[in-house]
């Protein structure tokens, strides 16, 4: 079923979803609380937002550094076309590829991908290299992270 997500994305809908960004183990009840809405009204909310495909996924955040994985890199790779397939499966299948980003430019992609040490790094990039040039660099510090999505503002034409 096909839903208008101009009138799923009023006040309400766009304050649900700042909510379960926040928190998606939030109840329905809590939500209506603080959105002024009743419980089958929330549900019914949430469920139309997933069915438009608004609202894609529910997740628990893992801190990489907690689990052994404190170093966290982004490799821009600059590779043939032909060798997009192949990279694409090998990256959805390597456990320490959190992101991979098709870019337009002069580089192909833009990886985010965690690792457990420089020795570690130094034989990921060694992997990407197979498939053509790397650049790397190290995050020192995420001053801005996991930030909500919310409402635009967009300017009245």
């Amino acid at each position: 079923m096909a839903f208008d997500s101009s009138k799923l994305l009023d006040r309400t809908g766009w304050q649900i979803i700042a909510l379960l960004q926040q928190n998606a183990r939030l109840s329905f009840a809590e939500i209506g609380r603080r959105v002024g809405l009743s419980l089958p009204a929330v549900a019914e909310r949430v469920h139309r937002l997933e069915e438009a495909g608004i609202l894609t996924a529910y997740r628990a955040l893992v801190d990489p550094a907690q689990v052994g994985l404190p170093l966290t890199v982004f490799i821009r790779l600059t590779t043939a076309p032909e060798h997009y397939s192949r990279l694409i499966d090998w990256m959805r299948n390597h456990p320490y590829v959190l992101e991979a980003h098709h870019l337009t430019g002069g580089e192909s992609f833009l990886i985010k991908a965690v690792v457990a040490s420089i020795p570690d790094l130094e034989q990921l990039i060694g992997q990407f290299s197979s498939y053509g040039t790397t650049s790397t660099s190290v995050v020192l510090s995420s001053p801005v992270r996991g930030k909500v999505f919310t409402q635009p503002d967009i300017p009245n034409s």
